[in-house]
């Protein structure tokens, strides 16, 4: 297996695949069930993310997007089965917003101990179509486990978490973590990241499971988030421009 990942294991049924040597420091996560599994994301598409997978399990495994960002959707070509929320499917199939360079340049911006086959004159961000449209309140069904589809829209449109309310874990994407919460790109809308807070609020979360750095971090950091957007917007920051804000284990780039 390429060394480019390491995984962990979060219980007999779930595995997070890490690409720590690189600044973004992406997790995804691979959830078993019965008579399926399901992939949270691909990550960067340095390395085989796919042989990582195989490794593991040889049940049938769809992918789920949190978002289709380029490092989050970095080996989705490397699978036959993907779904993405259906604000997001054109942004999969021909019209990603950014052009190649400015992600190249992203995937740059830091040095980083690269696998010695990756080229990154032949790096490409995937387009393709997806076998599944997803919608906000939709079930997985993988056998003796359920995962439910929560549409979580201000860090991009279409970006969405994932809940299994029988284990109360929270698959997060970009829209909690411990680190820079982005919501100053054009794609973003600070007003709906702030609802997409409170309605996660709500729910009964035992375990968060980010899209980027540390995995064990407090629930409380939700109300902490939400606290932090609530403040700004009573001072009417909570508005493209007004800067980067931050807090205790968090910031949030408006």
């Amino acid at each position: 297996m390429n060394d480019w990942f390491s995984v962990e294991k979060i219980d007999n049924q779930t595995y997070v695949i890490c690409e720590n040597k690189h600044w973004e420091e992406t997790r995804c996560y691979l959830l078993l069930g019965s008579q399926k599994a399901i992939l949270i994301d691909t990550g960067l598409g340095i390395a085989n993310i796919k042989a990582v997978v195989d490794s593991i399990t040889e049940l049938p495994v769809m992918v789920v997007t949190t978002h289709v960002h380029w490092d989050h959707i970095g080996g989705h070509s490397l699978f036959d089965n993907i779904a993405v929320h259906e604000l997001e499917e054109p942004w999969l199939n021909g019209k990603f917003p950014l052009p190649l360079s400015v992600v190249k340049a992203n995937l740059t911006r830091e040095s980083f101990d690269a696998p010695r086959d990756f080229d990154i004159e032949k790096y490409y961000v995937f387009q393709g179509e997806p076998q599944i449209i997803l919608h906000d309140g939709d079930y997985f069904d993988l056998g003796e486990r359920l995962v439910k589809v929560i549409h979580t829209p201000g860090h991009s449109p279409g970006h969405c978490c994932f809940y299994e309310p029988d284990r109360k874990y929270l698959y997060s994407g970009d829209l909690i973590y411990k680190g820079c919460l982005y919501v100053n790109y054009l794609s973003t809308d600070p007003l709906l990241f702030y609802d997409s807070i409170r309605k996660i609020r709500k729910l009964s979360v035992d375990r968060i499971f980010p899209g980027h750095h540390a995995i064990n971090i407090p629930t409380s950091i939700i109300g902490d988030i939400e606290e932090a957007l609530w403040q700004l917007e009573q001072n009417g920051r909570l508005h493209h421009g007004s800067g980067v804000h931050s807090y205790e284990d968090f910031s949030i780039a408006l």
